[in-house]
């Protein structure tokens, strides 16, 4: 009796660790890590505190999306379209946003570290705080962009 007892104990727990986490389904994608979700359509959607990282989201459609909190960190959002998106305290690091498009981004208080943003659109995006440092912003659009107290990619805290 002792011994399917603990057998018992021991499949419960075993299957309850095992169990992988629950998968969000938002307009027929799977929301969660590593999924594959290139040209998207999320316009508008409500992600705050998702996890993404390493998400496939090359040219989707993220356009004035709530993703404030969510672990995007070595995501790859070529050409995306995040313009307008509240990515706000997000975990960036190591992404790729080579030619993504955050023209009016919050991306207040975010991690940026050794992301890739050649050739983004960040026009008017709120930059205030976040961390860049060894990231690439070479050919970047940053016209109007808020960098006040940003950690810019040569470590150097900008005023």
């Amino acid at each position: 009796m002792k011994i399917k007892f603990s057998l018992m104990v021991f499949i419960l727990f075993f299957s309850a660790a095992c169990t992988p986490p629950p998968v969000k389904l938002l307009n027929g994608y799977e929301i969660k890590p590593l999924a594959f979700l290139p040209k998207a359509k999320l316009e508008g959607v409500i992600l705050r505190d998702a996890d993404l990282h390493g998400a496939v989201l090359s040219e989707a459609n993220l356009k004035n999306s709530m993703l404030a909190d969510s672990d995007l960190s070595n995501a790859n959002l070529t050409g995306a379209d995040l313009s307008g998106a509240d990515l706000s305290g997000a975990d960036l690091s190591g992404a790729d946003l080579f030619t993504a498009n955050l023209e009016g981004a919050n991306l207040k208080g975010a991690n940026m570290r050794g992301a890739n943003l050649r050739g983004a659109n960040l026009r008017g995006a709120l930059m205030s705080d976040a961390d860049i440092t060894n990231g690439n912003l070479t050919g970047a659009d940053l016209y109007g962009a808020v960098l006040t107290g940003a950690l810019m990619p040569d470590g150097k805290i900008h005023r």
